[in-house]
């Protein structure tokens, strides 16, 4: 049986915009999953918390369901879509009112397995 090298998980309702998501997101791409989940920690967006459930999430996806080493795995992509939105209204002078938009996020992080191979000096 071949191995899948692409793990997913998805955090479907996130109560936070795509823009501020994104910028977290974009922060972790390319990284192991472990420097990943450290720069999450140490991050002062609020939201990170949410972005570093999503990704172990992901590496418990690989460990438990495809049986990857977690040293090898690498956040291949992170992306943030948009979900619903939430519309409530303020009122206003005058009698009238003004909207809210409270929009929701889905967080996409997609995990790859790639081999570490330590070279090794030849000699001459």
């Amino acid at each position: 049986m071949e191995k899948n090298n692409l793990i997913k998980a998805i955090n479907k309702n996130v109560r936070s915009s795509p823009r501020k998501l994104a910028l977290v997101c974009n922060f972790i791409k390319g990284k192991k999953a472990d420097l990943a989940l450290r720069d999450l920690e140490f991050t002062r967006k609020r939201i990170a918390k949410d972005v570093s459930k999503t990704v172990r999430s992901a590496i418990s996806n690989a460990e438990n369901n495809y049986q990857y080493d977690i040293d090898n795995l690498f956040v291949k992509e992170a992306y943030v879509g948009k979900s619903l939105v939430m519309k409530r209204f303020r009122p206003r002078a005058k009698g009238r009112a003004s909207p809210i938009k409270k929009p929701f996020s889905r967080i996409t992080i997609i995990l790859e397995e790639k081999k570490m191979f330590k070279n090794k000096k030849e000699t001459k």
